[in-house]
């Protein structure tokens, strides 16, 4: 074997051994980084179940203006608009006629009270008998109750406030002769006001008098005026299957006017210390009560949960089990992890979106 020869296997051994002891060896597969997510703890707060309904605004008293007699409009001292105490004149009728009836009631009255009080005395002298002294009184109970009647249709000349409120427009004007039946003008109590609405009677178990409501209408689009209910009808509307429901609003300022159209959130049921999670955690829907959801565990491990959910708020949903509140729920990345999975946490001002307000 020549030196050449020789040298060559050498120069070749090396390489063949270091090959074989590579192909040895175990081969061990890329670790994964941690997927990085945004995580929400789940908290307690109080949670309100509501039913939403619509309904009209109606005043608290509103009453139509009448006259009890006829007669001509003499007076009218209020300004249509204009707020009025209980008792204040609104409306004053010619009394002339009236009075002078009047004056002749109470000269007839004296008359038959001076002769039933001497028919009395010659009674009791029995110089008279029992018939003459039954006419007497008659007569005398006669005058005094035509002249109460006149007293009264002289009163019914002045018309005055039953209640304090604002009177609305008035249809009448100084001179008119008028009737009974003539509408003179409103007077409305605008403080509170009664809201109305009509509940489904498979709610009926859940009302009670002092529950809240929150009502909305549409000349005032971002507010809400809260008040209570104070009614709930004792029977159900055989066409509607609904009951009657009022609730009661204070309104300072008049801002509510009857007649307006409402929506209303009525508050049925209040749960102190529920569980609440951020709606978007909520990963798959098993139906329409149950889902299935994502935390991260003290070692940054990914967990299957499933929960029973209760109300939905406004971007929020109520846990009523599965949850015992302080979980880490995991609210951006759903896709991108399953449980087992390893998981860094994104910054704190990423969860901000979705804290509960």
């Amino acid at each position: 074997m020549s030196q050449r020869f020789l040298m060559s296997l050498l120069l070749v051994f090396p390489i063949l051994s270091f090959t074989g002891c590579k192909k040895n060896e175990a081969v061990v597969p890329a670790q994964m980084p941690p997927t990085q997510v945004v995580v929400v703890e789940a908290t307690r707060q109080t949670v309100a179940e509501t039913l939403s309904l619509v309904g009209t605004v109606a005043a608290n008293e509103m009453v139509e203006i009448k006259s009890e007699t006829d007669g001509m409009v003499e007076e009218i001292p209020f300004q249509e608009g204009q707020h009025v105490e209980k008792g204040q004149l609104l409306v004053g009728l010619d009394q002339s006629k009236l009075a002078a009836s009047v004056a002749e009631g109470e000269a007839n009255f004296k008359l038959s009270q001076a002769n039933y009080s001497r028919a009395r005395q010659l009674f009791q002298d029995r110089l008279i008998s029992q018939q003459e002294f039954d006419q007497s009184s008659s007569f005398f109970d006669f005058n005094r109750a035509s002249l109460e009647l006149k007293k009264r249709q002289l009163k019914d000349t002045r018309i005055y406030a039953p209640f304090e409120g604002v009177v609305g427009a008035r249809s009448i004007s100084p001179g008119q002769v008028m009737t009974k039946s003539t509408t003179l003008t409103w007077l409305i109590d605008l403080d509170p006001v009664k809201v109305e609405f009509n509940v489904p009677e498979r709610f009926l178990s859940q009302l009670h008098v002092g529950q809240t409501v929150a009502v909305g209408v549409a000349t005032y689009p971002d507010r809400l005026f809260k008040g209570s209910v104070f009614f709930v009808s004792s029977f159900v509307d055989p066409a509607m299957r609904t009951a009657l429901v009022k609730a009661q609003i204070d309104n300072p300022k008049e801002e509510l006017k009857p007649g307006m159209f409402a929506n209303l959130n009525l508050t049925l049921k209040i749960r102190e210390n529920s569980v609440v999670i951020p709606e978007v955690a909520l990963g798959q829907l098993l139906d329409q009560d149950r889902a299935s959801i994502f935390i991260v565990d003290a070692t940054q491990t990914v967990q299957a949960k499933i929960v029973d959910l209760g109300v939905r708020l406004a971007g929020q949903a109520e846990v009523l089990s599965g949850l015992q509140g302080g979980e880490k729920v995991i609210v951006e990345g759903l896709q991108k992890v399953g449980p087992g999975a390893k998981v860094t946490f994104a910054p704190p001002e990423a969860a901000k979106p979705y804290q509960p307000k």
